[in-house]
């Protein structure tokens, strides 16, 4: 099913049987908790059984209520507030073993990372950064650590890079404002997305410059405009956004744009090295002073 599903049920609620007008009307007021019951469970929330709730997914087009929920969840993304997130959150961790939930969780999120990215996207983002005159990098709130950790090692191993500093909209422009069809600007949100990386993004594309979006999906609104996206898959209920798939996703980006530049890289980091040594920039082993 293409387009809206909350727009979706609204508009078809009045030609829905009472059963599937109940669990409509139950999606669109508690769409937070709809999204994480089976079937069996939305069913019993309520009042119809499981094999309704099952041929209400395949009245909305899906194959079956796995799509519908998958669908559910993928939409809901941007409308949670931070305290439905702490909501759902309870729900789904309760107070035992959140550790082990949260860990386990996290790489399921690789996983998926891993099976859904495409290699030749990844190649691509690859060749576009190394064959760059100048490279910008962006994220805002909780993407900010992940466009912080990237800047600093293509800091070190590239001669142009540029980490947009936030603020207005106004310098957001004045800080792209010499960017060119030869460079690339590296675009990094995910949910609730960023309107600035948005305006970031479509800028890049006025100028005829090249755009990495670092994003979930690729109905994102950064990847919208973007030459190309690197997806990595993050949570999307938890109030603490977990940016342990993206984080693993920009490692990737590192090393393989540090092995495409092998000579400058070696040459680079031998100089810090030099440098860090002689002024004492990082303790020695043994506590030596």
């Amino acid at each position: 099913m293409n387009g809206n599903l909350f727009a979706t049920l609204s508009s078809r609620i009045p030609e829905f049987s009472k059963g599937h007008r109940r669990i409509a009307d139950y999606i669109l007021a508690h769409y937070d908790k709809a999204a994480f019951m089976t079937a069996s469970k939305l069913g019993e929330s309520v009042g119809v059984s499981e094999s309704t709730v099952v041929r209400f997914a395949s009245e909305l087009g899906f194959e079956g209520y796995p799509e519908l929920q998958k669908a559910l969840q993928e939409e809901m993304r941007t409308r949670l507030t931070a305290v439905q997130r702490i909501e759902v959150s309870f729900d789904r961790f309760g107070r035992d073993e959140v550790f082990r939930s949260v860990l386990l969780h996290d790489m399921d999120r690789i996983r998926c990372t891993l099976e859904e990215t495409n290699p030749s996207d990844f190649s691509a983002a690859v060749e576009n950064i190394v064959t760059a005159n100048h490279i910008y990098v962006m994220g805002i709130r909780s993407s900010a650590s992940l466009a912080s950790f990237l800047g600093y090692y293509f800091k070190l191993m590239l001669p142009n890079v540029t980490v947009i500093q936030t603020g207005s909209r106004s310098e957001l422009y004045e800080q792209l404002m010499h960017m060119t069809d030869k460079d690339v600007l590296i675009g990094i949100s995910f949910p609730r997305y960023s309107r600035q990386t948005v305006h970031a993004i479509n800028y890049s594309h006025d100028v005829g410059a090249k755009s990495i979006a670092i994003t979930d999906s690729i109905d994102s609104p950064i990847a919208a405009k973007a030459s190309m996206a690197l997806l990595a898959k993050s949570d999307m209920v938890s109030f603490v956004d977990s940016l342990v798939a993206p984080l693993s996703l920009i490692n990737a980006l590192i090393v393989a744009v540090s092995i495409q530049n092998k000579e400058l890289v070696s040459k680079n980091f031998a100089m810090l090295d030099r440098i860090w040594e002689e002024y004492e920039v990082y303790e020695k082993n043994g506590g030596e002073k």
